[in-house]
């Protein structure tokens, strides 16, 4: 039992360490990014792990989020020789560090701790047993204490730059007319986003890690505009994540970074399809309205068009909209009885005959057409 909560912990620090920046990215359009500096790190590490025979150090630390910094360094050299365009540059620069750092990997660590799976999915169920101690007591999972320290850097940098990172995501040239320097603003985030890697990476591996930096706030978005809504269920949905998606591993036995992003990718689906206002089926029920609402102002003005011509008693007739206008009959019904229940129209002989209401309505959108 107790086993299980230090890895629900774990789970819930992380995912909120990894929610926070990965807002700010998801908000900036650089979601891009976090896959490819998640991935990048890796050949910090394993050129730590050579320098100091051990994974213990903090160089490994240091080397890791450095080499995320690098990447992010040669992907905006790239894009501003304009030679390339950004997602482009990160399809060029992230698997060529990453493949350099599998092919040390595999080729001379043998089957010791790094491997290239631990680096893929992580292992949380062995995070329990990675313990810090000091003076002798046993003071916990050395992964929550990792997950701790980083998260307390997020929100400590968040906090004291909220108002700046805010004007600088929305208006960049407006923070530099200011004063803010979005650039250090810029690279301060991703040597955070790279740091955040860095703590998540060998307790959940490399996709867990774009799962919650990505999901969580690209779900939140669809559901608020609200910054600081926004902050506070990217990191809400994470921790839902983690831990539902830890009960569905132990379950039905799966891996447990896999059930997790699994997870958290089901909750972008369902709010991406059912999301009040951004949601597929609201955004589709919208467009249907528009499109009724169109198509009355087309009946009401085709019917004034002809209001007491000799031709009124042809063009006012239903089964003629459905002709004239290519309108299906179970559309042109819609759209009647939207006409006759707004009072803008009335039906007698068989015919249509615009009410007051109705032909300032025709009047109205013919102004704006």
């Amino acid at each position: 039992m107790q086993a299980h909560l230090e890895i629900l912990a774990i789970a819930a620090v992380i995912a909120v360490a990894c929610a926070l920046p990965g807002t700010l990215l998801v908000l900036r359009r650089m979601a891009l990014l976090s896959d490819a500096i998640s991935h990048s790190i890796l050949l910090g590490i394993v050129l730590a792990f050579f320098a100091q025979g051990g994974l213990d150090s903090p160089l490994v630390i240091l080397g890791a989020a450095a080499s995320g910094v690098l990447m992010v360094v040669l992907v905006e050299f790239l894009v501003r020789s304009r030679l390339v365009r950004e997602d482009a540059a990160i399809g060029l620069v992230f698997p060529v560090l990453f493949s350099i750092a599998v092919i040390l990997v595999s080729r001379h660590t043998g089957s010791i701790h790094l491997d290239v799976d631990a680096v893929l999915l992580g292992e949380l169920a062995f995070a329990p047993f990675d313990r810090l101690e000091a003076g002798g007591a046993d003071l916990g999972p050395r992964g929550l204490w990792i997950g701790t320290g980083i998260l307390a850097l997020n929100l400590a940098f968040l906090g004291l730059c909220y108002k700046e990172l805010k004007l600088s995501t929305f208006d960049a040239g407006l923070a530099a007319v200011l004063g803010f320097m979005p650039g250090v603003l810029h690279y301060g985030l991703l040597s955070l986003v790279s740091l955040t890697c860095v703590g998540a990476f060998d307790a959940v591996g490399s996709i867990l890690v774009v799962a919650l930096m990505i999901a969580p706030p690209a779900t939140a978005r669809l559901l608020t505009e609200r910054l600081g809504l926004l902050f506070a269920l990217s990191a809400a949905l994470a921790v839902a994540g983690a831990l539902l998606g830890y009960g569905l591993a132990v379950f039905l036995d799966l891996n447990i970074a896999g059930s997790m992003a699994t997870v958290l990718g089901l909750f972008f689906a369902l709010t991406w399809l059912a999301a009040p206002r951004e949601g597929w089926l609201a955004r589709r029920a919208l467009r249907r309205a528009q499109t009724r609402r169109l198509a009355g102002d087309l009946l009401v003005i085709h019917l004034l068009q002809h209001e007491g011509s000799p031709t009124e008693r042809r063009e006012a007739r239903v089964i003629h909209m459905q002709e004239h206008l290519g309108w299906s009959p179970e559309f042109a019904r819609g759209v009647l009885a939207d006409a006759l229940e707004e009072g803008h129209v009335t039906r007698m002989d068989g015919l249509l005959h615009l009410k007051p209401e109705g032909r300032q309505r025709a009047e109205k959108a013919l102004v704006h057409i």
